[in-house]
């Protein structure tokens, strides 16, 4: 892995520490009283904002890697899963347990892009934004092994 390829990927790993520990206060304040409209659609937008920043790392490993990158109808799950995979040009980048944790932020990743603020389920994403500080220790843990990043 290039240099410059590490860099880019501390970068985005250090925009979603900033994303998880900003929303710190509102993860306190939901574990007290449900979510109102607007705080619903915060959420969403930092779930949302969380899982592009992961794949935003996994599109940096997956061009370094194939000097390419995905396109079609089902990208977003292609690069997914070789993230999990081991291939001819590398081993699993991030541990098989966090898989079915994080396939979970990318089906609501296709959620919130196709849906309207009202429609947005707090029951679907209350384990999701509660989890997210958890997920993204054990994600970033993982992704600096890869890149050997202390």
């Amino acid at each position: 892995m290039d240099d410059a390829t590490k860099q880019k990927a501390a970068l985005e790993i250090s925009k979603i520490d900033n994303l998880v520990e900003k929303s710190s206060v509102l993860l306190s304040k939901c574990k007290i009283a449900e979510p109102d409209f607007v705080e619903l659609n915060a959420i969403g937008s930092i779930l949302h904002s969380y899982y592009g920043g992961i794949e935003s790392v996994f599109n940096l490993i997956y061009k370094s890697i194939y000097n390419k990158t995905l396109s079609g109808n089902m990208w977003h799950s292609d690069l997914f899963t070789d993230m999990f995979e081991k291939t001819d040009f590398h081993g699993p980048i991030l541990p098989q347990e966090l898989f079915k944790p994080l396939r979970e932020y990318l089906g609501f990743r296709h959620v919130f892009r196709h849906s309207y603020g009202y429609e947005l389920d707090w029951k679907r994403m209350q384990p999701l934004f509660f989890a997210l500080p958890e997920n993204w220790a054990a994600v970033k843990n993982a992704l600096n092994k890869f890149f050997n990043i202390s």
